[in-house]
């Protein structure tokens, strides 16, 4: 245990996961603890082309009497090592030892995991892969990645020959790149408000590997299928996409990186107990979206959890003032996002949607599995 470069209260754990091909391999835990936890903790598992660095987000759990902790998963952040290729994997289950490991270190009675992007992938896969063993007892997944925001053509035919080629050269370079739009978006250096590490997460993202694509793929097809999830689960996410490929101040309200009707879409195969949010003027990362998007996104995230994971003796109120508070790693805003102070949309998954505020709580019907 150390401190993390975010100073104090952080503080760091290295998990020692042995060796791959490439050599050895970490990953690195970073914890906040609350003053009266009460055996409720909350995991973060971050995007690809990312790390943990959101300290907003860990304030707003904090200050509800969650403890705090965010993995960087092997070859992503403080976990990239010298020698590795950044954010390969060759299957989304090499993450499994790692998040088994935190989930033991944290030792929670009561444990919420919190997916943003790919890690809201990941942790869905690996919520479903633990369903007996009782460890997950509810997800957040912010905008997360269930299918590949790109032509039909893309998605299906092309994806199949590139993991047939992926089992042959799993580190080659593929031709497609990460839209630059959302970095800019974000980056205090570009028009965002934040600050972090462009090394760890680079506007121009890192080179996109077969192996990688394929693995995605994979955990995609098997999430379309349908998942078994016995957890309540809350998925978050736009109500718009930004399809162009040069910034405008339109990429300020929308997520500019994933299809957001594809997130609402799949939502109902996570599991038996979905509730979808969706948020107007929301970015891809929701919790980085302007001051009054944040405040929706932690106003509802707060009534879901005390709902669902919180006894109603130990519920607080909603901390909305963190919606308008820069994190310490954070520059001054230059851009927020526009709100017109209505509610946003809220639905339990595979129903109609309904005012934000009543209750939804009815299980979805099944839904037949994804023919692509």
């Amino acid at each position: 245990m150390e401190i993390d470069l975010l100073g104090e209260p952080y503080e760091r754990r290295v998990i020692d996961l042995g060796r791959d091909d490439e050599g050895p391999v970490i990953a690195t835990v970073v914890s906040r603890r609350a003053e009266r936890s009460e055996g409720r903790a909350v995991l973060y598992v971050h995007g690809v082309v990312d790390y943990f660095f959101q300290t907003h987000l860990a304030d707003f759990f904090v200050d509800r009497g969650w403890d705090f902790h965010a993995i960087d998963l092997r070859k992503y952040g403080r976990s990239l090592l010298p020698h590795q290729t950044p954010n390969f994997c060759r299957d989304v289950s090499e993450y499994f030892p790692e998040l088994d490991a935190a989930a033991e270190l944290i030792g929670a009675k009561t444990l919420l995991v919190n997916g943003h992007s790919t890690g809201g992938l990941i942790a869905a896969m690996w919520a479903h892969a633990r369903r007996a063993d009782g460890i997950v007892d509810g997800l957040f997944l912010n905008s997360p990645f269930f299918d590949f925001n790109a032509r039909w053509v893309e998605r299906r035919p092309l994806l199949k020959a590139i993991s047939a080629l992926a089992r042959r050269t799993p580190y080659r370079i593929m031709p497609f790149a990460l839209n630059e739009v959302y970095g800019q978006s974000i980056h205090a250096e570009h028009n965002g408000e934040w600050t972090y590490d462009l090394t760890w997460k680079p506007t121009k993202g890192f080179p996109i590997r077969a192996g990688w694509l394929a693995a995605i793929g994979r955990a995609q097809r098997q999430l379309r299928a349908g998942l078994a999830i016995p957890a309540p689960i809350l998925v978050a996410c736009s109500t718009r996409s930004y399809r162009g490929s040069k910034w405008r101040e339109d990429s300020m309200t929308a997520d500019s990186v994933l299809d957001v009707e594809h997130i609402a879409r799949y939502a109902p195969r996570l599991g038996s107990h979905v509730t979808v949010v969706r948020f107007d003027g929301g970015m891809h990362d929701l919790t980085l979206s302007g001051p009054a998007v944040r405040e929706q996104v932690f106003s509802e995230v707060g009534r879901w959890v005390d709902a669902f994971l919180t006894p109603a003796a130990s519920a607080n109120p909603p901390n909305a003032a963190l919606a308008s508070a820069a994190p310490p790693s954070a520059a001054p805003a230059t851009a927020s996002a526009a709100a017109d102070g209505t509610r946003p949309e809220v639905a339990e998954a595979a129903a109609p949607v309904v005012p934000a505020g009543a209750s939804a709580t009815t299980p979805p019907a099944a839904t037949p599995a994804d023919p692509g």
